[in-house]
């Protein structure tokens, strides 16, 4: 049956390859995916997907499946772009692995009792992500795995990410005339000012790899009028979510004490959606590995951690889940997140490893189709490893 796949994956990479070119071409901003969406869900109907378009009041989400029961095999679909940019990440190739992935499995399903291919199209990315909304709306809950795989500059095994914690503080005090003698005791500014300061000497004392980063603070309106309102936006980026709720507590503590003493009014919120971090199935990553090397891509490095946060992560914590890394680049020069890496997506060298990349995704999920065992392994080692990552406390 793999060899069935890769046939029938010769057949269609000429579609494969203009619709990463499509992409490419138009590229469109975070929720504003309307010409990719349109030419995804055109492709995927006649490829004879059930799409649900407008997915969960998303207008450029889709959720698409193909066959009926488990197991249940999500391949993600992400198309934005970086504004101005252009496909600098590659999510044109994420794209077009995901689509030609799923295609190849769909001409094996009828040889088995049940099984369902869904293809999720996952906007927003550079953003906050919708997988995060899809993941509290449950959409992942009756999944079995997750597969997927990023473009880069190098080939690595799926590995952690951050967990990103999005606050924004504001205070609020009177409005009022900067040079006025009839002023009150502190301005909101002031407050902001004194919140960073002693947030930078909190930091001294966060756990390893644990800090705060993406400030951004809106202050004074004009050189002659006080603002009444200062608002302190900012990322706590930790290990785990347990780890950066821990200095979020801190910091709620930090801008009471701090709304008492100047005698103002404040609020504390999320300004994004939160990333949990990624937990990685290593017998999930075993499986893929060894269908990378079936397609000829052997040079591939150990698990990767990344300082980013990513939405994936979030997903994990309710279904296992790979993203490999894999370059699409023959040039060591040039730099992921580049102008020189968006053209790359294009070049011939790129457009030969994501069918190879796709590939090896359609024979991962070819074995959970066949193999009951190795997804019975896949699921006990993810429920084994949550046990690590729950229990965390509230955010607010």
């Amino acid at each position: 049956m793999k060899q069935e796949m890769i046939s029938y994956l010769s057949t269609i990479k000429g579609d494969i390859f203009n619709l990463s070119k499509y992409l490419y071409d138009n590229p469109e901003e975070s929720f504003c995916e309307y010409k990719s969406y349109e030419y995804i869900v055109k492709l995927l109907k006649s490829k004879n997907f059930k799409v649900k378009e407008n997915y969960l009041d998303i207008p450029t989400a889709f959720y698409a499946e193909y066959g009926s029961g488990h197991p249940k095999l999500c391949y993600i679909c992400e198309y934005d772009a970086a504004s101005k940019s252009g496909h600098i990440t590659g999510h044109n190739l994420i794209s077009a692995m995901s689509i030609s992935s799923a295609l190849c499995l769909t001409k094996v399903l009828n040889k088995f009792k049940s099984g369902t291919i869904i293809l999720l199209g996952s906007p927003g990315e550079f953003i906050s992500g919708s997988k995060i909304t899809m993941a509290k709306q449950g959409t992942f809950t009756d999944i079995d795995a997750v597969l997927m795989a990023h473009p880069d500059i190098e080939n690595a095994e799926t590995g952690t990410s951050m967990a990103l914690l999005p606050i924004k503080i504001k205070y609020l005090s009177k409005e009022f005339i900067t040079y006025s003698k009839e002023s009150e005791y502190s301005s909101s500014d002031d407050a902001s000012i004194f919140t960073l300061n002693a947030i930078s000497t909190l930091k001294n004392g966060f756990k390893r790899n644990c800090t705060i980063d993406g400030i951004t603070i809106n202050t004074v309106d004009s050189c002659h009028i006080q603002s009444k309102e200062s608002e302190i936006k900012f990322y706590i980026r930790a290990p785990k979510m347990i780890e950066a709720c821990e200095i979020e507590k801190k910091i709620k503590e930090l801008v009471k004490v701090t709304a008492d003493l100047m005698n103002i009014d404040y609020e504390i919120c999320m300004s994004e959606l939160p990333y949990d971090e990624l937990i990685p199935n290593q017998a999930l990553s075993r499986i893929l590995a060894h269908n990378l090397k079936e397609t000829g891509i052997i040079d591939t490095l150990k698990p990767r951690n990344t300082f980013a946060g990513l939405s994936l992560g979030t997903v994990s914590h309710l279904v296992p889940c790979i993203q490999p890394y894999i370059s699409i680049t023959e040039d060591s020069n040039i730099k992921f997140s580049s102008m020189d890496f968006a053209k790359a997506t294009i070049s011939d060298f790129a457009q030969d490893k994501i069918l190879k990349v796709a590939s090896a995704l359609a024979m991962t999920g070819l074995d959970l189709l066949e193999n009951e065992d190795l997804l019975k392994e896949i699921k006990a080692e993810f429920y084994e490893t949550i046990k690590e990552h729950q229990d965390k406390p509230c955010i607010v």
